[in-house]
């Protein structure tokens, strides 16, 4: 009966849909009448006002016609849901402290601090620069966008005063033009007035092809900018563009009057030592391979902070991680969470809370087609055919995340679910290297043309995880003639220049490769966006397809979602037939925190879960 009560409270508190909560409720016992019963006692579940993500954008409309047929954030209803929110199980251990999910509702209490757990490193905390997982955690406490997107995928206006649409005229009934209305009352970290000259700033800084930009996508399709007053931004773009909210969830705003007198972006101190934001917290200290402190702004314009600091300790090593966390060094588990391995372990832990979810993450094999080695379908064919997926999901990581065989999460709505299974077969991997004429050399090392199938696989050193799936991963290969090296770096070193400049053979790399809760992943396939080939993207495979760049440009100018949902359909078969990448599985997220720790929530929309850490207090 306990946990029924425990399941109406979260419903009533909005963080179970109604669909979750019968589901739930019914696996532990409820009767359907009974459930009946508490859901209309219960009244329905509390909806916060936002907007639903775009998965499309309005339909243009000419004079003459009916109101326009809207999806996504520029709508005030949308005929078609976005993707379905993230499913999580909080679990709290039979005699733990706290009987309730840490997302519980109540009044916030001030004080306190959160220690975050974190793998990686956080180095450069230019929001313009980074959208690495590891960087964006700390971005997201120390910067705002114009709106932001919330565990359910709903866009929340932030430094902007609405979420445009055709509605409010913030978009133009053709889609091509868009009016941001900004917030007066916000104030940079030095107390300067934040205006839309930082939101041109940020745009053009973005565009500017001396900087080393994160990500251009969707900027570059900007024709005109303008600045009416300081709290309107106006832009046209050359064609429509689904995902353009999206982008701007994602772009995080960056101060006009620190950044524009400075010679060189991309060596300026900003970067990594004296961040200026917008955000719930202040930059306080970095201490280089061990800690960041940050503290609250109390002149935040939003919600909170509730909490007086927020450190994140870096410890790259998983297991002295969850060590920390059972000795209560740290509040949270950032940043690949708590390892498969420690999961039951930590479901009997006294005194915390342990989150099961959905994530955007999808685990890849990712080669860089710019080595000789990669260029050939069948090499590729056969280095998929002799992974063994299914050992690696099963022994290594104990049966918990699903194959994959897509860059798609398993929540988007855009997901191809007919891809075809991939097969462990090293006779046939064999086989297909034979045809195509790699042959055996004296070492056993296949070699074709003067080119031998050898090359390095890298991730982050101290990831033990990763580090077994790789030595799986060695031994299959090895099998049909491959020689694969392990080669592996510290986080900072690995996801720098090595990752972005491409300097890799192939890399074992978690990714959220779409834009947010957008299937659009032009910046990470598209041909243009090769940052070694002069490309603001994050294309660091090097990969190239004519056929893969024409259904991505469809699929980013296509404002029906339907028809949009058809060609991603099309474009991961093409993807999956190319092996652009070798998918291993989806993320089974999982993440524990102290309990009494309130409003914490998992989002399959973010690239980490701090994402609404301005919100996070501690239950006293």
């Amino acid at each position: 009966m306990e946990r029924i009560e425990r399941l109406t409270g979260a419903f009533t508190c909005g963080e179970l849909s109604r669909r979750q909560f019968i589901r739930r409720a019914i696996a532990v016992g409820g009767s359907l009448a009974a459930v009946d019963a508490l859901l209309a006692a219960c009244g329905g579940a509390t909806t916060p006002t936002a907007t639903p993500a775009p998965t499309g954008a309005t339909t243009p409309q000419t004079a003459g016609q009916a109101s326009p047929t809207t999806t996504g954030a520029s709508a005030a209803s949308t005929k078609a849901a976005p993707a379905s929110p993230a499913t999580s199980a909080t679990t709290a251990p039979s005699g733990s402290a706290v009987a309730s999910s840490p997302q519980a509702g109540g009044t916030p209490q001030k004080g306190g601090q959160v220690i975050v757990g974190l793998s990686q490193e956080p180095t450069i905390f230019n929001p313009l620069m980074s959208t690495l997982e590891v960087d964006r955690g700390v971005q997201y406490a120390l910067f705002d966008s114009l709106w932001r997107i919330d565990e359910k995928g709903q866009l929340i206006p932030n430094l902007a005063t609405e979420i445009p649409s055709v509605q409010n005229g913030g978009i133009s009934k053709d889609g091509l033009t868009y009016t941001f209305k900004l917030r007066k009352d916000v104030k940079w970290h030095d107390a300067q007035p934040f205006t839309a000259k930082d939101v041109l700033f940020s745009h053009k800084t973005v565009l500017d092809p001396k900087f080393n930009a994160g990500n251009r996508i969707g900027h570059d399709l900007v024709t005109a900018i303008s600045a009416p007053d300081d709290a309107t931004v106006t832009m046209t773009l050359k064609q429509t563009y689904a995902p353009f909210l999206i982008v701007w969830s994602d772009t995080y705003i960056v101060p006009e009057h620190i950044l524009s007198t400075v010679p060189d972006l991309n060596t300026a101190d900003f970067n990594s030592t004296k961040p200026v934001g917008t955000g719930a917290f202040t930059f306080a200290e970095r201490v280089a391979g061990d800690h960041i402190t940050l503290q609250a702004n109390p002149n935040y314009h939003g919600p909170g902070p509730y909490l007086d600091k927020v450190i994140f300790k870096y410890i790259p090593d998983l297991t002295v991680m969850f060590t920390q966390f059972k000795t209560g060094e740290i509040d949270y588990t950032g940043i690949q969470g708590i390892t498969a391995d420690h999961y039951n372990e930590a479901k009997g832990l006294q005194g915390k809370m342990i989150n099961l979810g959905d994530s955007p993450f999808v685990e890849f094999i990712f080669m860089n087609f710019g080595k000789p080695q990669f260029q050939e379908l069948p090499v590729r064919q056969a280095l998929y055919a002799a992974m063994d997926k299914k050992n690696i999901i099963d022994k290594v990581y104990y049966g918990l995340p699903k194959p994959s065989e897509t860059y798609l999460p398993l929540t988007s709505w855009a997901l191809n679910p007919n891809l075809t299974p991939q097969v462990f077969n090293t006779d046939q991997a064999k086989k297909i290297l034979d045809d195509a004429g790699w042959k055996p050399g004296g070492d056993g090392v296949r070699e074709k043309n003067g080119v031998k199938l050898s090359f390095t696989n890298s991730t982050t050193a101290g990831n033990k995880v990763r580090e077994q799936a790789q030595q799986y991963l060695q031994q299959t290969w090895k099998q049909i003639g491959v020689d694969m090296q392990i080669k592996n770096f510290p986080a900072a070193v690995i996801w720098g220049d090595y990752f972005n400049k491409s300097q890799y053979d192939t890399v074992m790399v978690g990714e959220n490769a779409g834009l947010g809760a957008d299937p659009d992943v032009t910046t990470r396939f598209g041909s243009a966006y090769i940052p070694v080939q002069g490309g603001g993207g994050q294309n660091t495979e090097q990969y190239k397809n004519p056929t893969v760049d024409k259904l991505l440009a469809q699929g980013a100018t296509e404002l029906d979602q339907e028809k949009r949902k058809a060609i991603y359909v099309q474009l991961q078969q093409v993807l999956r037939d190319d092996l652009a990448f070798l998918p291993i599985f989806h993320y089974a997220n999982i993440e524990g925190t102290k309990a009494g720790l309130m409003n914490y929530k998992a989002s399959a929309y973010v690239v980490s879960n701090v994402w609404n850490i301005n919100e996070w207090w501690w239950q006293k």
